[in-house]
């Protein structure tokens, strides 16, 4: 199948949107399919205010058209409600052609936590532009239900992977470069240091032992000189934060904005319990109860998070990441290829066998 790809989130941007569309295209081509990826690189491009490191297409609707003219594809996905999102949408309406969409991120929330923008008046933005979807894909349940409540349909409950190669299980708490002296327990937390992000909620958590952050973002500077103990490590290449990870006793999420949380994963990949509040995202990572009942399998919820944090101590690690193979990019793909529908109304009832058997 010809799969088009329009996304406002792709590499070099650090985050776990990109990470989850460069491995669904990975995984998507190793099936045999053909993905053309519409990305802001391919255009000129501004940086997105407030969120330095993340640059936004400018006026990209005809360069659009002209590659998605010249593609042909059968299928269509709009993966982010940027400026590319929006100029494929403009693009599918007015050529008749159906196309499907995702709900990765919690826009409203963030704007209203940066400029104090109204939650409903950002819904009903993204009521707007999912309305004419042939399928909104979610990564969760709870996120889904939450959509329902705020009046999006023809919702699809999605899923994501990790790379278990990359991310290895460590039986116990390696070392990292800056930590020998550090002392344990490792508390960590890996993200964009933004203001949706809850990070201080962690960081004004007392606990033992020493808090590392991973990551950079635009309150960065302003957390830092609040917090001087903190170890700060800026941003890593992957095989790096995977030692980081692996080196970590625990991973700290104090996120409430979050539709997933893959880093939650890639840690207990690597062994390293997760700590976090009873929230979208950890509520589906760690929905898995452990054996004979005692919490979940991988980490431990808690309304206070310093409770959900020396509850994660006694995770053993072998748990965590038992719990992070039940995520898998190859399964996450092909729930993806079954949710797309083709972008162009089939002629016939051969033609439609023909594009069900290649989906």
């Amino acid at each position: 199948m010809k799969i088009a790809l329009v996304t406002d989130a792709w590499m070099p941007q650090v985050n776990g949107v990109v990470t989850t569309l460069v491995e669904l295209v990975r995984e998507l081509r190793a099936s045999g399919h053909q993905v053309h990826v519409v990305e802001p690189g391919q255009f000129r491009t501004r940086p997105c205010p407030g969120y330095a490191g993340i640059d936004l297409a400018i006026a990209p609707a005809r360069g659009l058209a002209e590659q998605l003219d010249a593609f042909q594809p059968d299928a269509i996905h709009l993966a982010t409600e940027g400026p590319l999102g929006w100029a494929g949408r403009r693009y599918c309406l007015r050529r008749g052609l159906a196309f499907t969409t995702a709900f990765h991120t919690k826009f409203p929330e963030i704007v209203n936590a940066a400029v104090k923008v109204p939650v409903s008046w950002g819904y009903a933005l993204m009521r707007h532009f999912h309305r004419p979807s042939s399928g909104v894909m979610v990564p969760t349940p709870s996120v889904l239900a939450m959509l329902q409540d705020r009046g999006l349909r023809n919702l699809r409950e999605w899923t994501h992977g990790v790379d278990t190669e990359l991310f290895r299980f460590a039986a116990e708490p390696g070392m990292f470069p800056g930590l020998e002296q550090r002392t344990r327990p490792v508390f960590l937390f890996v993200g964009r240091v933004s203001y949706e992000k809850n990070i201080d909620a962690f960081l004004r958590t007392e606990l033992p032992g020493t808090k590392v952050v991973c990551g950079v973002g635009p309150v960065e500077a302003q957390l830092k000189a609040r917090y001087p103990d903190v170890h700060w490590v800026g941003l890593l290449q992957r095989e790096t934060l995977a030692k980081l990870y692996a080196a970590a006793d625990v991973f700290v999420f104090p996120s409430h904005a979050d539709t997933f949380g893959l880093v939650m994963v890639e840690a207990m990949a690597c062994g390293t319990p997760v700590a976090a509040f009873p929230v979208d995202g950890p509520l589906t990572v760690l929905a898995r109860q452990r054996r004979g009942g005692g919490g979940s399998l991988g980490g431990a919820m808690r309304d206070d998070l310093r409770q959900a944090c020396m509850a994660a101590l006694s995770v053993p690690r072998h748990e965590a990441r038992e719990r992070a193979l039940d995520f898998s990019w190859a399964h996450a793909a092909v729930l993806f290829a079954g949710f797309l529908v083709p972008a162009r109304p089939v002629a016939s009832p051969g033609a439609a066998a023909s594009v069900t058997q290649m989906s």
